[in-house]
């Protein structure tokens, strides 16, 4: 199978491309743009393999776009290309509309053009996988609700509304033009290879140069995580064996406030980091609490039964397990943060100076 990957040197992207080389016999073609968040050493591993070819280019670009499809000829298209984090949106909303907005129309546009011309059994078998996000959905209100495919779209962010946007995209070019898609709505992802503004590296690289933990509010809000290499095998089931029009959400049953979260990441700190900084006497001192996320929902929890019904996937890892095996990385792998730290990305949130240093 030819699978052509954009957003591929970005967390998820740059997890499902090694498990991809790792794990299976298919071919990928990596089409990123590298943006502060895009990184090509977390596929120095498998960058020489003979299988795998890297593309910088911009899906907004379609005359490259239509170009690398007509030479890949791909037999499925997995779009992870994406701004993504909330706070920059609230900094910055204008990239989060050109890519997530115009790039996700931009590529649909160019797979459609391409994807006509192919013969029918091509274009019977293709695929065009949307890889999207559960904040489209807002907030949950109640204690025991669940996101389910059918629970109406509610974004509270402008990374969310964007998010929300594209997935509409996608589903009107489907039903309009009859282009085989699939899409995916995951929950927080977490593992190795995470970029340092979000919250489980930002708690471990702050904690362990003796910065403050910054926490919004209280603390007290809830998030489901996925481990990114369960969130990697899911991908990949859903691109070869979802039904064609569904969306499937990808939660790892692993509901945490964000609190309990930096408490956790703590105590494992507190057992294998080899030293700590000096005067820390322990991790969790560092825990501040900050003025919360303009807009911040509170509880995002994913109902995933629909996915291990339907596809037979289920998350391998529980939260405890996943979490030990991020820390340690982050533990082994400190160079790796040191280079992406010292590129454009300085530890801090663009724009608005109140808001610097905060989580994801």
């Amino acid at each position: 199978m030819r699978i052509l990957i954009t957003g591929g040197a970005g967390f998820i992207g740059s997890a499902l491309i090694r498990y991809l080389i790792g794990h299976t016999d298919n071919e990928v073609l990596n089409l990123d743009k590298l943006t502060y968040a895009g990184n090509l050493e977390s596929l120095r591993g498998i960058a020489d393999n003979s299988r795998y070819e890297f593309v910088q280019a911009d899906i907004v670009d379609q005359e490259t776009v239509s170009a690398v499809l007509e030479r890949f000829q791909p037999d499925a298209i997995m779009h992870l290309a994406a701004e993504s984090h909330v706070d920059r949106s609230i900094d910055g909303p204008a990239a989060f509309i050109q890519t997530n907005i115009t790039g996700t129309y931009t590529l649909l546009e160019a797979t459609r053009a391409w994807w006509s011309r192919q013969p029918e059994e091509a274009r019977a078998a293709f695929r065009f996988h949307h890889i999207s996000t559960d904040e489209v959905y807002g907030d949950l209100h109640g204690a025991d609700d669940l996101f389910r495919e059918t629970t109406p779209y509610a974004p509270s962010s402008p990374y969310s509304a964007s998010k929300a946007a594209s997935d509409h995209l996608v589903r009107a070019w489907h039903r309009t033009y009859g282009l085989p898609v699939l899409i995916t709505n995951c929950s927080n992802n977490y593992g190795p290879y995470h970029f340092p503004e979000k919250l489980i590296p930002l708690m471990i690289l702050n904690a362990l140069a003796g910065k403050p933990l910054p926490v919004y509010g209280n603390g007290q809000q809830v998030r489901d995580w996925l481990f990114v290499e369960d969130h990697a095998r899911a991908l990949l089931r859903v691109v070869t064996a979802g039904k064609v029009g569904e969306t499937y959400n990808i939660g790892g049953h692993n509901e945490q406030k964000n609190l309990d979260v930096v408490h956790a990441l703590c105590n494992l700190l507190e057992e294998l980091a080899p030293q700590r900084p000096a005067n820390i006497v322990h991790f969790s001192d560092l825990i501040t609490f900050v003025q919360d996320r303009p807009g911040h929902d509170l509880r995002y929890a994913i109902d995933a039964g629909k996915i291990e019904r339907e596809l037979g996937w289920v998350p391998e890892e529980t939260f405890e397990s996943g979490l030990r095996k991020t820390v340690q990385w982050y533990l082994d792998n400190l160079e790796w943060c040191r280079h992406v730290q010292d590129g454009s990305y300085q530890g801090e949130r663009l724009g608005n100076s109140d808001f610097k240093d905060l989580i994801a």
